[in-house]
């Protein structure tokens, strides 16, 4: 299954990266229909039906530029809103009003400019089946200036492999000048280097992963800076985050296994069985850093162009590894025979799990609990495309010198 979206849209000093969509899964070769989706469940029962609580939120996902007055709203047919939570990338709730019968959600005032924003829906049909949708917009930045948003949030605890990464809301022609005023260091000291992956964004990281317990800080000095001819930065800002504990994984798609793998010297802690794509639709192979989890999500065909082929509104534990789809998620429909024996997905990495996301005890639900945004997975196979570096925070795949050679300011930076 594939799950279509920018990751760097989610936060709006964190996650301009992280524009969650609804998707179905992704990786290397094209995308299809999961035909195993309608195998039986781990009881040989049949799964029970899906909600037909329809949800539909705007702006669309992804969106830009959106006024501060919107439209933003969302609405559901055949059912009745549980919840809507639209927030910034701080966890800044957004006050809003869902209506009487619960049709309908708005927010109750317009919003800020040039901020980046998650809304997350729930609802539930007349039989109590809930549905979930995840949208991702920014609102239009003030004219002839820019910002950037930026992961990971300010003040968080992320895995090893996570990059510092900046989305520009407006294109960058002054490359020097806009690096020159991002400053990233860590304490203890590594080396760190920049990278531009088009006009819009910049990734900084170091050669190998950070170790276990950095500090690092990131000094936005963009106030005044002109990125463009007549657009001027507005940002003063610094950040901070700090690496949490090290778990580097592996992924086998050849022996259907996930190896967990903790500390300096890769402590083997767990070994999964899994499920990766199918030889029609083999899994993308390389680095790969989760960059979102959660523990319900929508996959939906229609956002990897396949039409109305398939529409699962309840995917559990699922945790984001590229901006075009890739996920690690749990897998209630399938036959859980194939987990440890046969790749029979369309790309992502499916674990065995129950419905509705709250166990713990499933191998998905044990991966989801013990997985933090920046850990890494590396994902190994005898075929398959290499994940392009700069699908999701995949940038450890581009080699050092290389890597180098993308700053606009050179080695010595």
């Amino acid at each position: 299954m594939r799950r279509q979206g920018r990751v760097w849209a989610r936060r709006a000093a964190a996650a301009a990266w992280c524009l969650a969509v609804l998707t179905g899964c992704g990786g290397g070769g094209s995308p299809a229909v999961p035909a195993e989706d309608a195998a039986s469940s781990g009881v040989n029962t049949p799964p029970p039906p899906p909600s037909r609580a329809v949800l539909t939120a705007l702006p669309a996902d992804g969106a830009q530029d959106v006024p501060p007055e919107g439209p933003v709203r969302v609405t559901v047919a055949q059912g009745r809103l549980v919840s809507v939570r639209l927030a910034d990338a701080k966890g800044a709730e957004v006050p809003g009003t869902i209506t009487e019968d619960g049709a309908a959600w708005t927010p109750d005032g317009l919003l800020p400019l040039g901020t980046a924003y998650a809304l997350d829906a729930v609802a539930e049909d007349d039989q109590g089946q809930k549905a979930a949708q995840h949208t991702a917009f920014s609102t239009v930045a003030r004219a002839h200036t820019f910002v950037a948003f930026f992961t990971p949030e300010d003040g968080s605890t992320v895995g090893v492999g996570m990059p510092v990464s900046l989305r520009f809301s407006r294109p960058i022609t002054d490359r020097a000048a806009v690096e020159k005023a991002v400053r990233v260091s860590a304490d203890p000291p590594v080396p760190v280097a920049a990278h531009w992956f088009g006009n819009q964004r910049l990734d900084v990281r170091p050669e190998h992963y950070w170790a276990a317990g950095t500090r690092v800080t990131v000094a936005l000095r963009l106030k005044d800076v002109q990125g463009a001819p007549g657009e001027f930065g507005t940002q003063t800002k610094e950040l901070h985050f700090t690496i949490g504990r090290a778990q580097v994984s592996t992924v086998d798609l050849d022996a259907h296994a996930l190896t967990v793998r903790a500390g300096q010297g890769g402590r083997v802690v767990k070994v999964l069985k899994v499920s990766g794509g199918s030889s029609d639709h083999s899994t993308y192979r390389g680095v790969m850093v989760v960059s979102e989890k959660y523990k319900v999500t929508r996959m939906n065909s229609q956002t990897v162009g396949m039409g109305d082929e398939y529409d699962i509104k309840d995917v559990p534990h699922a945790m984001r590894l590229t901006a075009s789809g890739t996920f690690v998620h749990g897998n209630y429909w399938a036959d859980p025979g194939v987990f440890g024996t046969a790749n029979t997905s369309h790309g992502c990495v499916g674990l065995a799990d129950a419905k509705g996301g709250a166990s713990r005890d499933t191998p998905a639900g044990w991966l989801f609990e013990h997985t933090i945004p920046g850990d890494v997975l590396e994902v190994k196979a005898s075929r398959g495309d290499f994940v392009p570096p700069e699908n999701g925070l995949n940038g450890w795949n581009v080699p050092w010198e290389q890597w180098v050679a993308g700053s606009a300011l050179g080695p010595s930076r």
